[in-house]
């Protein structure tokens, strides 16, 4: 179903429609907010999270203001201030070390660890510009909305994300 339709049928009937909205924006904000704030766990958190504040949000909208909705910027919106709350909730928080057995298997394999350092590297902005642009597949207008921030200075983060990267990647070949 297409959002602007989704956006339609949620006017019309919140709980019959709601999950369908789960089920198709579910896996995008989760792979964005697991790139965002690099851990699996909180990913699925914040993912429900965001689901939880959308449904009691949309629950206080007239039918009217949910019809004309751009939905899926509007959860991006949600997702968004979460994870960049989240991560500075957890920066300001003691690290707490888990001891483990030796040799014990890490549940997340090597490649997603190595980008999550990269994408760790880069800036709020950019991250989320890249992720956003490039994990999620949102149009820059769509992550303008989402962010808040101007369309000309999306591109030049996502530009600037990505050189960075690149820049990452060539250091350590």
């Amino acid at each position: 179903m297409v959002m602007e339709d989704l956006a339609i049928a949620l006017a019309t009937d919140l709980d019959g429609t709601f999950p369908t909205v789960v089920e198709t924006m579910g896996s995008q904000l989760f792979w964005g907010l697991r790139r965002i704030c690099g851990d699996h766990q909180e990913a699925e958190d914040l993912t429900q999270e965001t689901f939880i504040r959308a449904y009691r949000a949309l629950g206080g909208y007239d039918s009217a203001r949910i019809r004309e909705m751009s939905l899926r910027p509007w959860l991006w919106t949600i997702a968004m201030n979460l994870g960049r709350n989240h991560v500075r909730d957890r920066a300001r928080r003691p690290t707490y070390v888990e001891l483990t057995e030796a040799g014990a298997d890490d549940p997340e394999p090597v490649d997603n660890a190595a980008w999550d350092k990269r994408l760790a590297a880069l800036s709020g902005p950019q991250r989320a510009a890249v992720v956003l642009r490039h994990v999620v597949g949102l149009s820059i207008a769509e992550i303008s909305e989402t962010t808040g921030r101007p369309e000309g200075t999306v591109k030049a983060d996502v530009h600037r994300g990505l050189a960075r990267l690149r820049e990452t990647i060539e250091v350590e070949k």
